[in-house]
């Protein structure tokens, strides 16, 4: 099993940034992909940001973030980060990393293992 434990959240006005962090460990030589996932009070958990391949490490972002959020890892491929700028109110909400062991985790069906989420609050 893969344990996950995220970190860097906070509060920040409109426009500012954010780096959250992301450590894995246990089995993480199982880990194919790693990424972001938010969940915003009575919304459904929408995909952020997705990091994968053994080698390739290429990066993927939501439309909603493209720009804006740069997501990478360590050489060790343990460590996943989300550097978020230009954050706006409606990036406010509870930020889940995700780890896959079979695929690019585009969606929740991807996802193997979740961290405890890490909140994220934008002020206008």
């Amino acid at each position: 099993q893969v344990q996950l434990v995220e970190s860097g959240g906070g509060l920040v006005q409109a426009g500012g940034s954010l780096r959250l962090s992301c450590a894995a460990s246990g089995r993480t030589f199982d880990v194919y992909s790693m990424g972001w996932f938010r969940q915003a009070p009575g919304k459904e958990r929408e995909y952020v940001a997705a990091i994968g391949g053994w080698r390739t490490g290429s990066a993927y972002y939501a439309d909603s973030v493209k720009g804006r959020f740069t997501i990478s890892r360590d050489n060790a491929r343990t460590t996943v980060y989300l550097q978020m700028n230009s954050l706006k109110p409606e990036d406010t909400a509870l930020y889940y990393c995700a780890a896959g062991t079979r695929r690019i985790v585009f969606g929740i069906n991807d996802v193997d293992a979740w961290g405890q989420g890490t909140q994220v609050t934008v002020s206008s």
